[in-house]
């Protein structure tokens, strides 16, 4: 029985799925949602998206966002912001904890 379709192949989306999975199950997840926010706030990221998010509605006007249409607009920039030592942490937290896990 393939898992990916036709051609036998597993999707990156499945692997993204099983990983969360796994993650889940062990407490991982919850763990690495603490380690990044404190890195997060440690780094100052937080603060330089409150500047972004100050920017988008000094520019846009509050009364033409909704919190909906403000979270589309911050977040390509908010994932851009986030520096590249703290994702590659929680990647590395990630593989040793796949290759650890049963």
């Amino acid at each position: 029985m393939n898992k990916g379709g036709d051609d036998g192949h597993v999707s990156d989306a499945q692997i993204r799925a099983q990983i969360h999975q796994k993650l889940v199950e062990s407490g991982e997840l919850e763990r690495l949602q603490k380690l990044v926010s404190l890195r997060l706030e440690s780094s100052g990221w937080r603060e330089q998206l409150k500047a972004h998010c100050k920017d988008v509605v000094q520019r846009k006007g509050v009364q033409n966002l909704t919190v909906e249409s403000l979270a589309l607009e911050i977040l390509p920039k908010a994932r851009d912001m986030v520096p590249p030592e703290i994702k590659q942490e929680v990647l590395s937290h990630i593989r040793d904890h796949l290759s650890s896990s049963p």
